[in-house]
This record gives structure tokens, C-alpha cells and sequence, in this order.
């Protein structure tokens, strides 16, 4: 071995690990059903689902659909790039007047994968009583997705990746 390499190997063990990539260490399918309602006493089942599909090394497809009660929902879906260990997702739409910009964050915590737009500044993707605030689906539910040809033929997706390349709302 030579004495570079020699030389190179403390450097490199005590630099540690390389931070986990969000892209390929987030990518899946997360879902969770829970027992939802109606203000007129109805019950249904909610779902929470979240898809993180790769598009680039640091880049990843993140679409949420949520659930809350009375049957509203958020539903959001762009390409996130990644920092550091989490995926963050920034709105092109210039937000009303007065209002913060969407920036969706996901990332792996504990035993969740947390969703969060902390300002709030994503609500104009929910219903009157969601948020995208602080919400979590169970990491442990995560799934590889089965159902890809169909994912990238959405509309969702298109317009998602349309954005991304062109660097403009489709909207």
C-alpha cells in the first residue's frame, strides 16, 4: 500500500459516515389507514399516503395525500431536492400578498417519516382542517412502489417534472 493511501485512511475514518441520502433512503411507498368522521357522526376510513419516487441523485418525486376529519385532505406533489438528510420540496407559485412561500420538508425521524411545511405556508394544498404541518406516516409502513408505469403516466407526476426541468409553474 502506498504511503498516500496510508496517509489517506485516518483522513477519510475520521471524517465518519456520509450522510444518509434521502433520495434512495426515503424511496417508497408510506401508508397508514386510521378512523376518520363527519360532523354529522358518520365514520369512514382515512388514508394517509406518501410516495418518494428518485428522479436524479439528488432529487426525488414526493407526492402526500392526507386525510382529516369531515373529509378533507391535503394533497401536495413536486420534486424535492435533498439537504443533508431530508427532502425539501419549494413551491414555483408566488404565494398571495402577505403570505410565506410553500416549503415542504420530509425526512426520517424516529419512527415516522415527518412531513412539514412549518410556516404554514403550504395551505393552500389542504382543505379547511388539514395542514401539512407537522404530520408523520409510520416509517415501518413503507412499501416499494408496485405501480410505477402508472405513477409517471399522472398528471401529478407530468406536471411535477415539467416544473422541475423548465424551472416554472405549470400552473
Amino acid at each position: 500500500m502506498s504511503r498516500w493511501m496510508l496517509l489517506a485512511v485516518p483522513v477519510l475514518l475520521a471524517a465518519g459516515p456520509a450522510s444518509p441520502d434521502p433520495v434512495e433512503g426515503l424511496a417508497g411507498r408510506y401508508y397508514a389507514q386510521f378512523s376518520d368522521g363527519t360532523v354529522t357522526g358518520e365514520k369512514y376510513t382515512g388514508e394517509n399516503v406518501v410516495e418518494i419516487v428518485p428522479v436524479a441523485a439528488n432529487a426525488a418525486y414526493v407526492r402526500a395525500h392526507l386525510d382529516f376529519f369531515n373529509g378533507h385532505q391535503c394533497d401536495i406533489a413536486g420534486i424535492a431536492t435533498s439537504r443533508g438528510a431530508t427532502l425539501v420540496y419549494r413551491d414555483l407559485d408566488t404565494p398571495l400578498p402577505g403570505e410565506p412561500a410553500c416549503v415542504f420538508t420530509v425526512s426520517h425521524a424516529g419512527s415516522s417519516l415527518k412531513l412539514d411545511d412549518g410556516n404554514r405556508g403550504c395551505s393552500t394544498y389542504c382543505g379547511a382542517r388539514g395542514s401539512l404541518t407537522n404530520m408523520s406516516v409510520p416509517f415501518a409502513s413503507r412499501r416499494p412502489i408496485r405501480y410505477m408505469p402508472r405513477l409517471k403516466a399522472s398528471e401529478q407526476y407530468r406536471r411535477a417534472m415539467t416544473e422541475w426541468r423548465t424551472g416554472k409553474p405549470t400552473s
